[in-house]
């Protein structure tokens, strides 16, 4: 251990820039909501060849050295991550039922702002096919689904009730979602999430008050 942290301390640039790139690996990876497995697959992939290289080198360690050997890692790992299945399979199910909405301007913002997880209609971006962003894509829609899915209202949804709420606390569509300007279209302006709130009211079923 202290050899390794003798090392460290030659290489210290280096380390310092790789720490860098780790601490803005993992703020981007919060923001976008990637599934916990994510980071620890890819901070295994890229680390551990990297702290192996590391200490197989020693003392003629150098920073272009650790630095070559973390990018070659970073290439490696984000092509072997592509294998990994999950978030390729793009499923939808079968739409069996919706409430009954009270207006069909209910249901237009309901697709608008909620239906991008909450429904067997969800429409995959291009870029849902590229690990890792296919792990939170997908990530979100399976928590979505398995909270309320607005297209199987003939089964139970443990979250329907909550869905007033959310949205009113601005939680519906989430942050994430609405990012770096995708899906304008989710972005409700105050008028229409009072239309909206009001049509669910009437809807029903939409909050712990029904």
């Amino acid at each position: 251990m202290r050899k390794l942290f003798i090392t460290l301390l030659q290489v210290r640039l280096a380390v310092a820039a790789i720490t860098a790139l780790g601490v803005a690996f993992l703020v981007v990876g919060a923001l976008i909501g990637m599934p916990p497995f994510g980071f620890v697959v890819i901070a295994l992939l890229i680390g551990l060849p990297t702290v192996l290289f590391a200490v197989k080198r020693g003392s003629s360690l150098s920073n272009s050295k650790l630095l070559t050997i973390f990018f070659v890692a970073t290439v490696v790992a984000l092509l072997v991550i592509q294998l990994i299945p999950y978030g390729k399979g793009r499923s939808n199910g079968v739409a069996t039922a919706e409430p009954a909405w009270a207006t069909p301007q209910t249901r237009e913002l309901m697709v608008r702002a909620c239906f991008g997880c909450h429904s067997n209609e969800v429409e995959y971006p291009a870029y849902a096919s590229v690990a890792p962003i296919s792990w939170a894509v997908q990530s979100h829609i399976d928590e979505g689904r398995k909270k309320v899915n607005y297209q199987e209202w003939d089964k139970p949804q443990r979250g329907a009730d909550e869905t007033i709420e959310t949205i009113e606390e601005g939680e519906m569509p989430p942050h994430y979602y609405t990012m770096f300007g995708r899906h304008p279209e989710a972005k409700l302006t105050s008028e229409e999430i009072n239309v909206l709130v009001a049509g669910l009211l009437a809807t029903g079923g939409m909050s712990e008050n029904d």
